[in-house]
């Protein structure tokens, strides 16, 4: 369950999709847009994705992180497009038996997606901005 999407991101939704009965945990990262960076104030993020290839990646990270973890069920859902302080960039939510499993697995998705996954970020700043991050 994987969404790259320039709409509003829905928290309960993407809990929602990971819901089972045989679910003990789900592990919810919320990554938002914070106001100050390296000691600047930020006005807005700006994403911007090669949409077919990051949910092709997404959907590696998904695949390993099954492999490595009894987990259940996993949904991405990542911004594209301007988003102010405050908004959601990513929501990932990851339901399992047990609790850490959840965990680590949770982990290891947001931290792989951002090492991996082509979406780039733009800071923008009261005085100017900057790419920050460019994957392969």
């Amino acid at each position: 369950m994987i969404e790259v999407t320039n709409q509003p991101i829905d928290i309960m939704e993407q809990i929602k999709k990971v819901e089972s009965p045989d679910a003990g945990g789900i592990d919810v990262f919320i990554g938002t847009v914070r106001n100050r960076t390296r000691q600047k104030n930020v006005v807005a993020l700006e994403f911007e994705a090669y949409e077919k290839m990051a949910v092709s990646e997404l959907q590696k990270i998904i695949d390993t992180t099954k492999e490595k973890w009894p987990v259940l069920k996993i949904a991405v859902s990542h911004a594209v497009g301007r988003k102010n302080i405050g908004e959601l960039a990513v929501v990932i939510a990851v339901s399992a038996a047990h609790r850490d499993a959840a965990f680590q697995a949770c982990r290891y998705v947001i931290d792989t997606l951002k090492q991996t996954v082509p979406i780039w970020k733009k800071e923008i700043f009261d005085d100017g901005e900057v790419w920050v991050s460019a994957h392969p």
